[in-house]
């Protein structure tokens, strides 16, 4: 058998001494395929790792359709509205990118910045809808008690979830007055906005018959979540701890605060991918606006944030599907 032999060589090409370049890829293209593999690698354990919590916790995971029913300056309940949207302009600017790339191919720089441009509009449009439903989920929708047993307990009235300040009578008490260590209670809230006390909300359930409580576990077989009768739901109520509005790292009137705590640190890490790219396309398109690669004679570096870019979104796909979708 023939060996394979090192010979030093003098030769300045990156790959070796003959030339040869794997795949057909020059250096830079393989390092980002590189760099993708790794990546791809890091949010397929983040991925795999909300799976196996959420099936270990499948009977308290939040309803995503009672999640994310927002939509920017419209009142009402649209479920997953605004997140296909967020979607469909992240995977519309892959198109604008391959359209990039392509017109790089060809040669044709004004092509290239228009699409350049397009697709950086995308994604800040992308980024920035993607703030506005974390100031949604961190605001909350309709509030919720924690009970000293770490259950979640929220209202219903005629079968739709309510508003802790559409039956609650009273004044809201400041958060500084309301979660003191005397009361039990060391969360306070990242809102900074007055807040009802456990006795406030306990009063007005007691006051109305009409007032439901439904707790965080799930009726796997209707796929709704539970709702008790009145007088268990005044036991659980008795149990108050805190009241919960929004959802940050401790707490969340959605449900289990696992949810949050992967919703931030999922979507976030996803998010700043996002970001990085958005700013790498810019300085790539000022580059092909100053005329820095038809002076190259090649617009390979379009083709390699391409690749950066059509990862990212690709990414996205499987976090839509496990966090929205699934």
């Amino acid at each position: 058998m023939e060996a394979n032999i090192a010979i030093p060589s003098d030769g300045k090409n990156t790959w070796s001494g003959g030339g040869v370049r794997p795949f057909g890829a020059s250096y830079g293209k393989m390092m980002m395929w590189f760099f993708i593999l790794s990546d791809a690698l890091t949010f397929s354990g983040f991925l795999a790792a909300y799976g196996l919590t959420r099936f270990k916790f499948i009977d308290s995971w939040p309803i995503a359709d009672e999640v994310f029913t927002h939509v920017p300056f419209i009142h009402g309940e649209f479920p997953m509205y605004y997140v296909a949207f967020m979607t469909f302009v992240l995977i519309f600017s892959s198109v604008t990118m391959v359209l990039a790339v392509d017109a790089g191919h060809k040669m044709q720089k004004n092509k290239v910045a228009w699409y350049m441009f397009a697709t950086i509009i995308g994604g800040l449009i992308f980024v920035g809808s993607q703030a506005w439903e974390w100031n949604t989920f961190i605001k909350g929708s309709y509030g919720a008690v924690k009970t000293t047993e770490g259950k979640v307990l929220q209202f219903v009235k005629d079968g739709k979830q309510i508003a802790l300040s559409d039956f609650v009578v009273g004044d809201r008490m400041d958060a500084e007055e309301t979660h003191t260590r005397k009361n039990g209670l060391w969360w306070v809230s990242g809102n900074d906005v007055p807040e009802y006390s456990v006795a406030q909300v306990m009063a007005s359930y007691k006051a109305d018959p009409s007032i439901q409580i439904r707790s965080e576990k799930i009726d796997m077989d209707k796929k709704q979540k539970v709702i008790l009768s009145r007088a268990k739901g005044a036991e659980e109520l008795a149990k108050g701890k805190m009241v919960v509005e929004g959802a940050n790292l401790k707490a969340n009137e959605y449900g289990n605060t696992i949810f949050a705590d992967f919703f931030f640190f999922i979507t976030g890490f996803h998010g700043f991918h996002v970001f990085s790219g958005i700013v790498i396309n810019i300085i790539i398109f000022f580059n092909v606006i100053l005329g820095t690669y038809e002076k190259r004679g090649h617009y390979e570096m379009v083709e390699k944030v391409g690749l950066y870019w059509h990862f990212v979104d690709l990414v996205w796909v499987f976090v839509f599907t496990f966090f929205y979708l699934v």
